[in-house]
């Protein structure tokens, strides 16, 4: 599994606007919250991202990304959207190779375990949280990215 400090391995991004993008291109706009989870409409995994999409407008403000990986295709992201109103993309690590590159795959390859990665604009890991059953650790995390990247700008102003 990728430590705080590692470079965060590069993959494609699903984009409406024609063409995939990637992560690298994300980062190049700011920081990136990636997190993996194990699959759409299971009972942590549907409070893991509406817990993101209520913090998302203060992590918009200060320019952290987030960006949801995992195993489920297209259809299940799309209709994992419509029902809670994520306002941010979801990849579909449907081969689980996205996984393997992070260093979450479980069970031998077979399942997708519970991580956030935060990512700062250089391509560097510089924070993480692993809780396969519980949030906490990985609100803490988010806690973490608003108060680094706002008293970063704000001792940069």
């Amino acid at each position: 599994m990728l430590n705080i400090g590692d470079a965060a391995p590069d993959f494609p991004l699903p984009s409406k606007e024609g063409g995939p993008r990637t992560l690298r291109a994300c980062l190049a706009e700011g920081p990136v919250l990636l997190y993996f989870y194990p699959a759409d409409f299971t009972r942590v995994c549907t409070a893991q991202a509406c817990m993101l999409r209520d913090v998302q407008p203060t992590l918009t403000a200060t320019s952290v990304r987030i960006i949801g990986v995992s195993p489920q295709g297209d259809e299940s992201h799309g209709a994992f959207i419509a029902r809670y109103g994520l306002p941010f993309t979801l990849v579909a690590d449907t081969d689980r190779e996205v996984a393997r590159l992070y260093g979450v795959s479980a069970l031998f390859g077979l399942l997708t375990r519970r991580a956030t990665f935060l990512i700062d604009k250089d391509g560097t890991v510089v924070d993480r949280a692993v809780a396969d059953l519980s949030l906490g650790s990985h609100q803490d995390l988010v806690r973490r990215a608003i108060s680094r990247f706002t008293g970063e700008r704000t001792s940069s102003t």
